[in-house]
């Protein structure tokens, strides 16, 4: 099966949910973070929080969907 006939997760989800969407919204609270605070460990904190969010949204979520153990 090729990339275009499969089934992935993203084919189920709203715009706002979509891996584009998300990678935006992590690096605009990030920047946000560093723009209006001006604390550089505020935005590393900000920064880990939004990194774990990305692996169980953007890796661990749709692998766990293509192993079948997930529904849309």
């Amino acid at each position: 099966m090729n990339v275009a006939e499969e089934n992935t997760i993203w084919q189920h989800k709203p715009w706002w949910c979509q891996p584009w969407s998300i990678v935006l919204t992590g690096v605009a609270v990030v920047a946000g973070s560093w723009l209006i605070l001006h604390r550089w460990w505020i935005s590393a904190a900000v920064a880990a929080v939004v990194l774990v969010w990305w692996w169980l949204f953007l890796v661990l979520v749709p692998a766990a969907y293509r192993r079948g153990e997930l529904d849309a």
